[in-house]
């Protein structure tokens, strides 16, 4: 009887355990935006750690065993990930993840871009054709996308449907809970220099002018004499320089020298394992970078 019960119990917890959507981010704002959608109804791995330039990763065994018992896949798209994320979908050899597939989920694909359309020449640079790929750094296109992701997993378990569109739904509140205050905060301020064209969405959702870039074109390491012609530009105005934690230190902090402008240095990602609060709390460290006051 006892042995009985006990082979009840795993029985039951094996069910449970696999009726989970097992998700595969790749990146940490992306899986926190699984997360906060699937809730208990979702497990998540995350491929990128947040102190690495998901432009720049390599396909590894680890991300292909990972990928092979994805049920989906959540990438940030728009090219983000082209260097790694195909070769690691393709040695995962799960077709059911490939791209076009039900098990494939692209943010980018979900809201309007910014950047579109520009040549789809390297000589200029790492460009991005089909737009500029870095819309979690807007909370407002990834409450979008939230909501896209939630029908997107009603797929998988549609008795948790209700429940997936509540969650897209009080992450939306959330982001419109903290918009004025941002707003507020950025009201006015001269404007920004960023190291790569990785915040412009924040920017631009707060009507913050962007001054200029660090780097000479997206990806293209800051030559001596492109920073000495940014100085020049940008002398006897007012304005801060931004740059990830994973960019170089020495061009932003030249700049902001010869202009005598604070310097500030934040990730684009939450920490692995993030909340929704925690996604917006980073938002709002840049949100006082962009004002000069973090």
């Amino acid at each position: 009887m006892y042995k009985w019960l006990i082979g009840l119990v795993l029985l039951v917890f094996t069910a449970t355990a696999q009726a989970a959507v097992n998700v595969v981010a790749t990146t940490p704002a992306m899986g926190m935006l699984a997360e906060t959608v699937g809730g208990d109804a979702v497990s998540v791995r995350v491929l990128a750690p947040a102190d690495r330039d998901a432009h720049y990763l390599q396909a590894r065994p680890s991300m292909m065993a990972a990928l092979r018992g994805a049920d989906l896949v959540v990438a940030v798209g728009a090219e983000l990930e082209v260097g790694w994320l195909p070769a690691a979908i393709r040695g995962a050899n799960n077709p059911s993840i490939f791209p076009g597939r039900t098990g494939y989920f692209e943010a980018a694909a979900q809201v309007d871009l910014i950047g579109v359309g520009g040549p789809a020449d390297r000589a200029l640079g790492d460009v991005h054709p089909a737009g500029n790929p870095h819309v979690n750094m807007d909370p407002v296109r990834m409450a979008e996308v939230a909501h896209a992701l939630a029908e997107r997993l009603i797929r998988f378990d549609s008795a948790n449907a209700e429940q997936f569109r509540a969650n897209a739904e009080a992450f939306e509140r959330k982001v419109e809970e903290r918009l004025p205050a941002w707003r507020e905060r950025v009201a006015d301020v001269p404007g920004v220099v960023f190291f790569h064209e990785d915040a412009d969405y924040l920017a631009k959702r707060l009507d913050v002018p962007v001054l200029g870039y660090v780097e000479p074109l997206p990806g293209i390491p800051p030559t001596a004499r492109h920073l000495r012609d940014l100085v020049r530009d940008l002398e006897g105005r007012e304005g801060v320089v931004i740059r990830a934690t994973f960019h170089q230190e020495r061009g932003p902090r030249f700049v902001a020298e010869q202009l005598d402008w604070p310097v500030y240095a934040l990730p684009l990602d939450p920490e692995v394992g993030a909340s929704a609060d925690d996604y917006l709390d980073l938002m709002g460290q840049w949100v006082d970078a962009m004002a000069g006051k973090l």
